[in-house]
């Protein structure tokens, strides 16, 4: 198996480990750690970059004391970076660079606009080399994955099938009217072959199909076999779109070594929280849909004179977004340029009546409005920053503080990880757990207010997969703390402290009972 664990599917099997007493866990659900943890490098000692690279940049916030319990100060032992990450000093710097010449980009003559829509078209250029896209792959820049992956929703072909499994992020499961539901699959080949017999029952179906799939799970960090399932889909001629959000800040990824559709993924989960998300991909069903928003930017030319009559209104509303996912079609997108296509179309209200010429290009059609240039500068940064340090030394350093993780919790009694695929799985720097005992926010609250730690608890937008991890035990949605997990997920700035004083808290919160 590659150290990527993301373009080979990966051994079957399932995970062991003892069942919870006061919330059970099905022992399959449940993940014992790795045999052996890496020694840690002495404490505040820098980690080292592969050969050729940068050291590993610093993140703001690292020097962040916060409040205990009895008035101390302590540092902050964030572990929630799947949730956000800090932003990275060159990012920020990146952003203060930036910010002397901002304008507002594209048809602007003076030199600061001039100079801020070529830092805003470079960020583009950036990305799509960052992701491994193909030279004439559309990059919209959104707000964030969610607002990405519905656009794409708003721009399926009329009649498109979707498929999607139910372990999904609720970006990636709730866009799609009428998609078709997926079990959680047992083992990584089960989940190919589940995409397979999904897509041959679709076969006499008419329409586009599309397979929507994770990278790496935000809830157990474990990796999917992309490349395998993108495979399958293209040999049914349907289209696979990734949800990267927890990849792409993990391991590297490219887009056309894996033949993939569509990516997304958001700038905050990169260590660029400035409001920015991305879509990659193929640009035809972009071009041919209707804008995503109606306004500058996405047009050419309006036409039309007041006092003409025209519709009561422009339907703007694009695909229903409302509906739950069950089975059947997806609906066709609602046509907000007259005609639905690159070209003329009619928009108005009351007594005027627009005749629209909409850009062809997918990037300025879907990017209607002021954009967020400096997110987008911020994300290129990020980018640019991992890149410059090696995807060797960040994997390498992950992999020891996971390693050294998951032990810790293994050896208190009454902890289990949560894991679909069992514990040797690969999977990126996100663990879940329940605690005998104590519901998912008594505990973290208890990390928090005692001991300076950072988690999130809860179902981490993944209703259904938490849910299926924990037995499939009833719940009361958000609100229901007693149906939820504790997330710890590490990142750039985690040091072997944090770990440590995690797995030590953990133990002191147990030994209490």
């Amino acid at each position: 198996m590659s150290v990527l664990g993301i373009f080979t599917p990966a051994p079957t099997g399932t995970g062991t480990g003892a069942s919870a007493e006061a919330r059970p866990v099905p022992a399959d659900r449940t993940a014992a750690a790795p045999a052996a943890v890496p020694a840690a490098p002495l404490p505040g000692q820098a980690v080292p970059a592969a050969p050729g690279g940068r050291p590993i940049p610093a993140v703001l916030g690292a020097d962040l004391e916060v409040p205990v319990r009895g008035g101390r100060l302590v540092p902050y032992a964030n572990l929630d970076y799947a949730a956000s990450a800090p932003c990275l000093e060159p990012v920020s710097a990146a952003v203060a660079a930036a910010l002397p010449a901002y304008s507002s980009v594209h048809r602007g003559a003076g030199y600061a606009s001039q100079l801020t829509t070529a830092r805003y078209e470079q960020a583009r250029h950036t990305v799509r080399a960052f992701v491994g896209a193909r030279p004439g792959d559309a990059v919209v820049f959104t707000r964030n994955t969610t607002d990405a992956t519905n656009l794409l929703a708003r721009a399926l072909p009329e009649g498109t099938t979707v498929v999607v499994f139910d372990t999904e992020h609720h970006a990636s499961l709730l866009p799609w009217a009428g998609a078709v539901r997926l079990a959680p699959p047992a083992f990584p080949g089960e989940a190919v072959r589940a995409a397979d017999e999904a897509l041959a029952a679709l076969a006499d179906r008419d329409g586009p199909k599309l397979l929507v799939v994770t990278a790496a799970s935000n809830v157990t960090g474990e990796l999917w076999p992309i490349a395998a399932l993108a495979h399958i889909a293209h040999r049914h001629g349907a289209r696979i779109l990734v949800d990267a959000a927890q990849l792409v800040p993990h391991r590297p990824l490219n887009l056309t070594a894996l033949d993939l559709d569509y990516v997304v993924f958001s700038g905050h989960k990169l260590y660029a929280p400035f409001g920015t998300g991305v879509l990659v991909g193929r640009p035809d069903w972009l071009a041919e849909a209707p804008p995503y928003l109606l306004g500058g930017g996405a047009v050419r030319a309006v036409h039309g004179a007041a006092g003409t009559a025209g519709p009561t209104t422009a339907d703007t509303t694009g695909a229903d977004t409302t509906g739950a996912a069950t089975t059947g079609t997806a609906p066709a997108a609602a046509d907000t340029a007259g005609t639905g296509t690159a070209g003329t179309g009619t928009a108005g209200t009351g007594t005027g009546t627009a005749e629209v010429e909409w850009h062809d290009d997918p990037e300025a059609r879907h990017e209607a409005g002021t954009p967020n240039v400096l997110g987008a500068v911020a994300l290129a940064a990020a980018c640019d920053a991992l890149t410059a340090t090696g995807w060797t030394a960040l994997v390498r350093e992950e992999e020891r503080l996971l390693a050294r993780l998951r032990a810790g919790l293994a050896g208190i009694e009454g902890v289990h990880e949560l894991s679909l695929w069992g514990p040797d799985h690969p999977r990126v720097g996100i663990v879940s757990f329940v605690v005998d005992g104590r519901t998912a926010r008594e505990v973290a609250e208890a990390l928090s207010n005692e001991y300076g730690i950072g988690v999130r608890d809860g179902k981490f937008c993944a209703h259904p997969f938490v849910r299926h991890l924990l037995g499939g035990i009833k719940d009361g949605g958000c609100e229901d703390t007693a149906a939820s997990a504790v997330r710890a997920s590490i990142g750039i700035g985690t040091t072997a402290e944090h770990v440590d004083r995690l797995v030590g808290a953990l133990r002191e919160l147990v030994s209490r009972g």
